[in-house]
């Protein structure tokens, strides 16, 4: 898949954002730490490295569960397997883009 810039970092955003949600409210780690957990795991790609945004084939609540409970949280803890209401909500519209790369944390 080809992205635009401004598409490529709005998925990259949303799904930090996501992961960072699943690890605060289900993982119990702090906000910062969970940002710092979404970053890692969503690393920005500059335009041109092949396979940019493959980590994007799977949702953040997929990802973030993953970490929590291990590969096997779907046979273990089959509750977990959809995502929350609260998850798919929409972003706290004080909360944009730009919001991570002022804390400091990359695109």
């Amino acid at each position: 898949m080809t992205w635009s810039e401004s598409g490529y970092v709005d998925c990259l955003t949303s799904e930090r954002r996501g992961y960072a949600w699943v690890m605060e409210h289900h993982g119990g780690v702090m906000p910062e730490e969970a940002r710092k957990a979404a970053v890692e795991w969503y690393p920005y790609q500059p335009a041109g490295t092949p396979f940019r945004g493959l980590v994007f084939h799977d949702e953040a609540w997929h990802w973030a569960m993953t970490a929590i409970h291990g590969d096997r949280y779907v046979v273990d803890h089959p509750e977990l397997v959809h995502p929350s209401p609260e998850y798919a909500a929409p972003p706290d519209p004080s909360e944009d883009a730009g919001a991570w790369a002022r804390e400091g944390i990359p695109l």
